[in-house]
């Protein structure tokens, strides 16, 4: 099993790239199994998951063809099953995806309940209301979520709670239906918009991503085309928070500073310096930091994928800060690793109380889930006395491309042993 080593205290400097949006990415791939043709999708993450879903798409039948790391050829015209029901594809949340997309294209479905981070109840209610409001009957058995419709026919739906994952994967089953579908109370992340302008440019009609209201009138065949994927909203605060953290002086490039603003905000608060270009942003930290409060929220709140960063980041601000987590039940389950380097923090339910402390030290700790992970190499990258070593590392690989890469590239001292 991989380990990260990394020997902290050293200021990161200079400019990293950003990679395409995992978050985009899982679900571009299985909503390239309704084109009933040939789709090339550009800027995709050179990641496990995108690797695991890559797999899952051949197995289904397509033919997935890597032009380079990150452009991927998707022959869907060759699809001859709506089973995925194999081992692995249980290891990736976004394999539901699968769910929407086989649905729509053979009008069935059978799809391994899906794993992923495990942080919490994230409950596919509101995936299953959507399915059966299009026509669709949903049963699961033996771990296998198995969807059957006679003919899927658009409908008004009315979302319970802001879901990206529901939000997408209706979109998914409508693209093909009959008719026109609502959803109302939909999810506004720019992953959601990227999915809609994806499936447009193969030939759907979608209207309304962005908003929370989208409307997709169904179309007879989605013809393919080329698509490139917008940059990695997460990756790239990750990145602003390691620089920050370290009192660094880094400039994040390729990424779109509009899907940035919640976060810049709140590291202003805390004296950092945000500068922002057309396509970067430019980070400037002091060494002392202001504490300051968020409450992760759906899109445009702040993202909820960045709040254990962040945790981290206000662990060595002067003061007391408050986080509210506002999306998942139960995602503080990192903290008690994060209190292994030194970190003050006290958790009452959604609700986590972070003192600041002087300094962090290096210390043996476990990623917990994908974002956690990244929380503790930023504490690695802060920690000053010993190194920090990090195991579980192939939960940080689920989503972050070359991290030793980009951050040795930046100054910090960091390395993979096997």
């Amino acid at each position: 099993m991989s380990e990260l080593y990394i020997n902290g205290g050293k200021r990161l400097v200079g400019e990293v790239t950003i990679n395409g949006a995992k978050n985009a990415a899982v679900a571009i791939l299985p909503a390239a199994l309704l084109v009933d043709g040939v789709s090339v999708i550009e800027n995709l993450p050179y990641i496990d998951d995108v690797q695991k879903l890559k797999r899952a798409m051949e197995d289904l039948g397509a033919v997935a063809t890597l032009e380079d790391k990150h452009t991927l050829t998707v022959d869907g015209s060759t699809l001859f099953t709506h089973k995925a029901v194999n081992e692995y594809v249980g290891h990736i949340r976004a394999s539901y995806y699968l769910i929407g997309a086989l649905l729509g294209r053979f009008k069935e479905a059978e799809v391994a309940m899906p794993g992923g981070c495990d942080f919490g109840g994230r409950p596919i209610d509101q995936h299953i209301k959507g399915f059966e409001a299009l026509g669709a009957t949903v049963t699961v058995e033996d771990g296998v979520i198995k969807a059957h419709a006679e003919k899927l026919v658009g409908t008004d739906i009315y979302l319970d709670v802001v879901s990206v994952g529901a939000t997408i994967n209706v979109m998914l089953a409508a693209t093909l239906a009959e008719g026109t579908t609502t959803i109302e109370n939909a999810a506004k992340e720019p992953h959601v918009v990227d999915v809609a302008n994806f499936l447009n440019m193969m030939g759907a009609n979608i209207k309304g991503a962005g908003t929370d209201v989208i409307r997709i009138k169904g179309v007879e065949r989605l013809n393919g085309g080329r698509y490139s994927t917008i940059p990695d909203q997460i990756e790239a605060g990750t990145y602003m928070m390691a620089a920050a953290i370290t009192g660094g002086d880094v400039y994040v490039r390729n990424i779109i500073p509009e899907h940035m603003y919640s976060v810049s905000l709140k590291m202003m608060e805390m004296g950092i310096t945000i500068e922002e270009g057309d396509d970067y942003i430019h980070v400037v930290a002091p060494q002392k930091l202001k504490a300051t409060n968020i409450k992760t929220l759906p899109h445009p709140g702040f993202p909820t994928d960045l709040q254990p960063q962040m945790a981290t980041l206000l662990s060595i601000a002067e003061g007391t800060s408050t986080i509210i987590e506002g999306v998942w039940d139960n995602r503080f389950q990192y903290i008690d690793e994060l209190k292994k380097t030194g970190a003050d923090i006290t958790v009452e339910g959604r609700t986590a109380t972070v003192q600041g402390v002087p300094a962090l030290h290096g210390t043996s700790v476990k990623a917990t889930d994908l974002r956690a992970g990244a929380a503790l190499v930023l504490a690695g990258l802060r920690a000053t006395d010993g190194p920090m070593i990090i195991s579980n590392v192939r939960f940080i690989d689920r989503g972050y491309e070359a991290l030793e890469e980009k951050l040795t590239t930046l100054g910090a001292d960091i390395i993979r042993k096997n």
